[in-house]
């Protein structure tokens, strides 16, 4: 319950400060309409292409777990904040509330447990397929079904409730660091070198395993700074 409540909190916090106080009411700050369904569905489509799904083009090359397991915690801060939207226009709670029913659905059973394999590409395609069709639905949000198939992929992804917070806070804090630094301005450079920064957090996290939030936002600051003094 702990860390799925951190999670919502952490979410909402960083809507706040980047759409404004108000995002749940479906508008930005800035006047720009938000829609967390197609985030989600855009966000999955992509994540299909962690995977030699074309069957004319580098058909035998291997899926790129690393890549995939990033976009999965992607989808997971949308799938929050429109759970938190739908609490929100629904009255039936806020922040809490909504954490509270998740860490209940008998879903989350699925991803508290210490198996870290993946399933085959196929499966998981399959399953990422079933998201974007409950996402791009127009009938009634099914939110609890949405977020079981969520942690049905969770763990066919390898993850798990510790690692799906783990990757989930360090992709917080890059989101963060992505916004102190000209993100919504366009001058933010999200590939470092050679790599996306969206991996030099990953590696940071693996490699430090008992690292902070606000020191792992200073070794990104670290290696930006490095990055554009070059």
């Amino acid at each position: 319950m702990d860390k799925i409540l951190l999670m919502f909190q952490l979410q909402n916090q960083l809507n706040c400060a980047t759409n404004g106080d108000d995002w749940t009411k479906g508008v930005t700050k800035n006047g720009k309409i938000i829609n967390w369904r197609r985030c989600i569905y855009m966000e999955c489509a992509e994540m299909i292409d962690s995977f030699s799904w074309k069957h004319w083009k580098a058909i035998d090359a291997e899926p790129n777990w690393d890549n995939h397991q990033i976009e999965v915690i992607d989808v997971w801060h949308f799938i929050m904040s429109l759970a938190i939207e739908n609490y929100s226009d629904t009255l039936r709670g806020g922040v809490d509330e909504v954490a509270i029913s998740v860490s209940e659905y008998k879903s989350f059973s699925k991803i508290d447990i210490e198996d870290e394999s993946f399933a085959p590409q196929n499966d998981v395609m399959d399953k990422v397929e079933n998201i974007i069709r409950l996402s791009v639905s127009q009938d009634t949000l099914e939110l609890e079904s949405l977020i079981s198939e969520f942690f049905d992929l969770v763990v066919m992804s390898g993850l798990n409730l510790e690692s799906l917070y783990r990757l989930y806070i360090g992709k917080n804090i890059l989101n963060q660091f992505r916004q102190d630094n000209g993100y919504k301005e366009g001058t933010y450079i999200k590939v470092w070198a050679t790599e996306e920064d969206n991996v030099v957090m990953k590696r940071i996290w693996e490699e430090n395993a008992d690292i902070k939030p606000d020191a792992l936002y200073k070794e990104l600051a670290k290696s930006y700074a490095s990055l554009t003094k070059s």
